[in-house]
């Protein structure tokens, strides 16, 4: 698996792009390989480094990953990788995600992004969260401080993306806190 994020990591840096992002983790074994391959790539190549973002998903109202994960344990097993953000993508819409991304804020000793899907799938898999819906929550999140970087996933629009935008443009992000501080918080 490794080899193949390798071979992945080559062609995208080949190809020119600024940052790197692991995204969609259910499974932490998957995204240590891929840690495990842009590291290798970055010291081979050390005149090439790209920032690392990483975004989980937390599967459902239990606060886990697919593999059973907790999101501290999540975060902890990827935190090595030194990224730019950590965060959770993916498979809740903006409600359900809210708590798991307060507590990602509270864990996190790096920039927190946030872009849940446009609510949960109807019946037939389609989105019915409208753009104003999706973006005051994340609104809301702004506002709370929980996040520095915000977007959407399955089933937004450019109108979802347009509406968060204008909802969060005048907010501050949420402040870094110094990393011993995290840690003390942890211990």
């Amino acid at each position: 698996v490794a080899d193949a994020y390798y071979e992945q990591v080559t062609a995208l840096v080949d190809g020119g792009v600024d940052v790197l992002l692991i995204e969609t983790i259910f499974d932490t074994l998957n995204a240590k390989a891929a840690i495990y391959a842009i590291k290798k790539y970055f010291a081979l190549h050390n005149d090439q480094k790209k920032e690392i973002m990483i975004s989980g998903t937390i599967t459902d109202a239990s606060g886990r990953t697919l593999s059973g994960q907790t999101l501290e344990a999540f975060y902890t097993s990827v935190m090595h990788a030194k990224p730019l953000s950590i965060g959770l993508n993916c498979a809740l819409g903006a409600k359900e995600m809210r708590g798991h991304i307060e507590e990602l804020s509270q864990l996190a000793s790096c920039y927190v992004s946030a872009y849940p899907n446009a609510g949960l799938p109807n019946a037939m898999g389609e989105y019915d969260e409208q753009p104003h819906e999706t973006a005051h929550f994340l609104e809301d999140w702004a506002n709370e401080g929980f996040v520095n970087i915000v977007g959407g996933c399955c089933g937004t629009t450019p109108d979802h993306i347009r509406h968060i935008a204008v909802n969060v443009q005048n907010i501050k992000p949420r402040k870094m806190p110094l990393l011993e501080t995290v840690l003390e918080d942890q211990l």
